[in-house]
């Protein structure tokens, strides 16, 4: 009767011993965090916010994409917890058409939208129906006529708002050709068009400096700040509060005005 007993007691330990271990890895497995990013400058800003984290206990996995369409996509099968790549109008437009349940976690920063070109090196030089390049998905298509508009090249229906398209252009005086191109393709067909209008982070990553290169660039007062997007119901969780708190630290703030000398700017 004693060994069985015994043997029972042993048996319940192991157990016992295997569910705590089971609950140590789904403990362990909570504190990491994945997120989705394109390369420049996202991937490397959270970088920075990794050391952040790990002082918190978290581990950040970073998970690089190269386009703007993926990342939501992964984001909403639940292949990342959150990702870091646009702004509030892009997802909005982009899970509408989707019907995905996402949702900004907050802002971080502002990459200003520049024109760029290689063959002139003044607005003045843009001559009767030169070639411009633009973003071809809704919402940087937009946010770039909004920029030639604001710049005196051309004008716009104004009930057309954050959704102008090139069927609202009411004036254009030089008759700019539009070609509209996927975003990160831009930087590569600078030589082919006139001028191109290109996403800070293309053009940060292709070798551009927005201040420094771009013929006309974004004021600070850009509504197109750039997010941490989640699931629905996720912003306000202990792993993406504790994400958003790193991406908004000092050292983060102080990383993003010195490499990227106004190229990126921190709203925080």
């Amino acid at each position: 009767m004693k060994k069985i007993i015994s043997l029972v007691a042993v048996s319940i330990l192991f157990i016992v011993g295997l569910t705590s271990c089971g609950e140590k890895k789904v403990e362990e497995k909570s504190q990491e965090i994945k997120v989705g990013a394109t390369p420049v400058p996202h991937s490397e800003i959270l970088e920075i916010a990794k050391e952040e984290l790990a002082e918190k206990g978290y581990s950040l996995e970073v998970v690089e994409f190269t386009d703007y369409v993926t990342p939501n996509l992964a984001l909403s099968d639940g292949e990342i917890d959150a990702n870091f790549f646009q702004h509030i109008p892009y997802l909005e437009e982009f899970a509408k058409e989707r019907n995905l349940d996402l949702v900004s976690a907050g802002g971080v920063h502002v990459e200003p939208m520049g024109l760029y070109s290689e063959k002139i090196k003044d607005l003045a030089d843009l001559k009767d129906g030169s070639v411009i390049a633009i973003p071809n998905d809704p919402s940087n298509g937009a946010r770039a006529l909004i920029l030639l508009q604001t710049n005196g090249l051309i004008k716009l229906d104004p009930s057309a708002g954050l959704k102008a398209t090139e069927y609202d252009i009411t004036e254009n005086s030089k008759n700019f050709k539009f070609e509209a191109l996927e975003a990160a393709q831009l930087p590569r067909v600078l030589s082919d068009v006139d001028a191109a209008v290109i996403n800070g982070n293309y053009a940060i990553e292709s070798g551009l400096n927005p201040v420094e290169d771009a013929l006309l660039i974004e004021g600070a007062e850009s509504p197109y700040v750039n997010i941490v997007a989640v699931k629905t119901g996720e912003e306000k969780s202990e792993k993406i509060t504790a994400l958003m708190t790193a991406l908004k630290s000092e050292k983060v703030k102080a990383f993003i005005e010195d490499k990227y000398q106004g190229g990126v700017v921190p709203i925080f």
